[in-house]
């Protein structure tokens, strides 16, 4: 019997209508989009402005897409996990109210959230699952609003946050397609560099924490600069020695948009050609938990069966990984 293998099988997304481009960001903040593009990449970022609508309406359309794409019964999801950083409420999860929403009646559903690393981390959790027997349809849903969690008066962190969502079904294949191998890491070092300070149960919410701003995204920005390159380099390349590849036998790097001086760096360590280094960060900033299934949904229409995919992130905490997948299709 040929081992089971967990395979993405389809992908969805969603973004907002609005676009908050560098242009309007010089009339907000101290910036220019020059200085914003030469040292992120970013040119704009898509904003829900729907104050009645957070990271679960989000999740639920880009869902719905891949649900109308492929045709997909929802009654036979059997699991829903939410990579988010930006859950609607405390307590409550988001992803139990998304699964509903959706019509996923027969589904478990629970959030994950590991920051920017947080889908990466989830592709792994449904190849588990899938890999098991136990489930045959696991759908992973990376959503984050961003802008709710975003000072803008702060030209340090509301130059690089957007909102969005990407989704992407995981399902068996005894083809030897889907996940191959996985390096996942963390280190409780980044936990100051990269945060919100309150809100949590360190520091419940009070006026104090709200008149100093405390719940807003705290970012040091040179130093996790300086751990994402050299991790996020260094995990893609050591995936691809683990696994015996050349830059000749990876199709595609699936990285985070988070700065394109790291996805450069990342892509210049494994050796491969521009050619090869999907980018989308200057359409949409960085979306946390999205950008990795954004860029599946984007560039799907260039993925062949049989591809070598390296997906890499780095997120606060710190969370980081690599992941090896075959891509299991081709777009009809």
């Amino acid at each position: 019997m040929s081992k089971i293998t967990a395979a993405i099988t389809a992908v969805g997304a969603y973004v907002p209508d609005f676009v908050l481009s560098n242009k309007v960001l010089e009339t907000m903040v101290d910036t220019n989009d020059e200085w914003i593009t030469s040292r992120t990449g970013i040119k704009e970022r898509r904003i829900l402005k729907d104050k009645d609508k957070g990271t679960s309406y989000l999740a639920i359309k880009a869902a719905e897409d891949l649900i109308k794409k492929s045709g997909l019964n929802p009654e036979e999801i059997d699991m829903v996990l939410l990579a988010t950083t930006t859950p609607d409420m405390p307590v409550a999860a988001t992803a139990v109210y998304v699964a509903t929403k959706i019509g996923a009646v027969n589904a478990f559903a629970y959030d994950l959230q590991a920051a920017c690393s947080s889908f990466l981390y989830g592709m792994s959790t449904a190849a588990a699952y899938i890999q098991s027997g136990r489930y045959k349809k696991v759908l992973v849903i990376g959503a984050d609003k961003m802008s709710s969690i975003i000072d803008y008066t702060d030209r340090a962190t509301c130059i690089i946050f957007g909102d969005g969502a990407g989704a992407a079904l995981f399902e068996p294949n005894n083809e030897g397609l889907g996940l191959i191998d996985e390096i996942l890491r963390s280190d409780g070092i980044g936990r100051e560099y990269l945060k919100i300070e309150a809100g949590g149960s360190l520091l419940p919410a009070s006026h104090e924490t709200i008149d100093n701003g405390q719940h807003y995204v705290y970012q040091d920005g040179k130093t996790v600069f300086k751990y994402a390159v050299s991790n996020m380099a260094d995990i893609s390349e050591r995936i691809m020695k683990k696994n015996n590849l050349t830059n000749d036998d990876v199709n595609w790097l699936i990285s985070h948009q988070a700065n394109r001086r790291i996805i450069d760096a990342t892509s210049s360590r494994m050796g491969l050609e521009e050619s090869k280094v999907l980018i989308n960060i200057e359409k949409y900033g960085n979306t946390t938990s999205a950008t990795l299934p954004l860029l599946l949904n984007d560039f799907e229409h260039v993925f062949k069966k049989g591809d070598n995919l390296i997906f890499a992130s780095f997120g606060g905490g710190f969370t980081w990984g690599s992941i090896y997948l075959k891509w299991a299709y081709d777009k009809k």
